[in-house]
């Protein structure tokens, strides 16, 4: 079979080594740029070899070292608390889907995939969290608008639940007395954990990398900041700076480089976490993949 010819495989093996440097490249391709010097970066433009080293874009953010410190402890309590709430809802939302018994089970369906086409619109859906449920400065802004709830997430747990899960296994439990919520917590869960993973990965990354919520709905709470915002704002004072000759002849900064600097300290966490999650990702992603 072709399959299992030698050139089949040297193919498949050159092709996969070819995906993977085109992944890895342009990540050391950020790392060299984040240690360049500003004038090597605007004569020679990136390199992966840089043709003159400098750390003075690190040496610049560590003169913040307090301040990112507290920007990524931020970052570390919206993302866990997003992610666990949201999974959380996710999962209690699909678990009553996965059953073909649901009454109404093809109207709030049927709902859930129309809120994926349509929305109330920004201007709309600000008003009603800042007037409405007034969280204007609060850490509840940086965790519910936009992030809280995805349809698509709960399509794919309720496909996972239903094609992944026999019915025969819960209809055990429920004749040795199990109610629901140890249904739920006992069998469900357990056996869901690659899906659970998966969207928990996903989940955490979109929180992680959000900046726009604090944009939105942090007008003097700089306090909760996360990394992305703090980053953010560092950028616009660099861009302040340099904006005003007389500021710029007196301190010099590497705009350039700062910029490559502050993607790699957003990205070493996210790095850092994916392979312990890995597996569960790609078994999760095959699975939840097929609509039930």
């Amino acid at each position: 079979m072709i399959n299992n010819s030698k050139s089949f495989k040297f193919v498949m093996n050159i092709l996969v080594i070819l995906l993977t440097l085109v992944c890895i490249i342009p990540f050391l391709l950020l790392i060299m740029s984040s240690v360049t010097s500003e004038d090597a970066l605007a004569l020679n433009g990136y390199s992966l070899i840089p043709a003159e080293f400098s750390f003075a874009a690190y040496e610049y953010l560590a003169s913040n070292v307090g301040d990112i410190l507290h920007a990524y402890l931020m970052s570390f309590v919206i993302t866990g608390v997003g992610t666990v709430v949201s999974l959380t809802l996710t999962l209690l939302f699909a678990y009553p889907l996965s059953h073909k018994d649901l009454p109404g089970r093809k109207a709030i369906s049927f709902f859930l995939f129309f809120t994926m086409l349509f929305n109330g619109g920004f201007v709309p859906t600000y008003l009603v969290y800042t007037n409405l449920f007034h969280i204007t400065d609060t850490l509840a802004a940086m965790i519910v608008p936009y992030l809280l709830m995805n349809a698509f997430y709960v399509i794919m747990m309720r496909s996972y639940l239903s094609t992944s899960i026999p019915t025969e296994v819960l209809e055990s439990a429920r004749m040795d007395g199990a109610n629901e919520l140890q249904v739920l917590g006992k069998i469900v869960i357990p056996m869901a954990k690659p899906m659970l993973a998966t969207i928990g990965l996903m989940t955490a990354i979109v929180y992680w990398n959000n900046w726009t919520n604090g944009v939105y709905f942090l007008q003097i709470r700089r306090d909760l900041y996360g990394i992305q915002n703090y980053l953010n704002a560092v950028m616009t004072n660099v861009s302040f700076l340099q904006s005003h000759s007389e500021l710029a002849n007196q301190m010099p900064l590497p705009s350039i480089s700062i910029r490559m600097a502050l993607a790699v300290i957003a990205v070493i966490p996210i790095l850092a976490a994916y392979p312990f999650f890995q597996k569960f990702f790609v078994k999760g992603i095959t699975v939840g993949s097929v609509k039930g």
